[in-house]
């Protein structure tokens, strides 16, 4: 389980380009040796994309629930009439 663990984070700190440079030189050679690293690191890249993509699509509902909260509802009125006349000045 340890040893999973640190392979996990060596496979992040060369994802990230946290490493030092010798520590790269090994990591890079550690994957021309053992070819199932090379697939773990994919498959680590994988699930960062992912999260990535996650994130942002949740930040994006986010901003859509405020962006409706303020434009929509009666008590943000003179807040929404402020900024559509910045846009219309324009």
């Amino acid at each position: 389980m340890r040893t999973s663990l640190i392979e996990t984070e060596q496979i992040e700190a060369h994802l990230m380009q946290r490493s030092e440079p010798g520590d790269q030189l090994v990591f890079e050679a550690m994957l021309l040796l053992e070819p199932e690293l090379g697939e773990k690191m994919q498959w680590q890249q994988e699930a960062y994309r992912m999260v990535k993509l996650y994130g942002r699509d949740q930040l994006k509902q986010d901003i859509e629930a405020v962006h409706l909260k303020l434009f929509t509802q009666k008590e943000h009125l003179s807040f929404s009439q402020k900024i559509r006349r910045l846009f219309n000045n324009r």
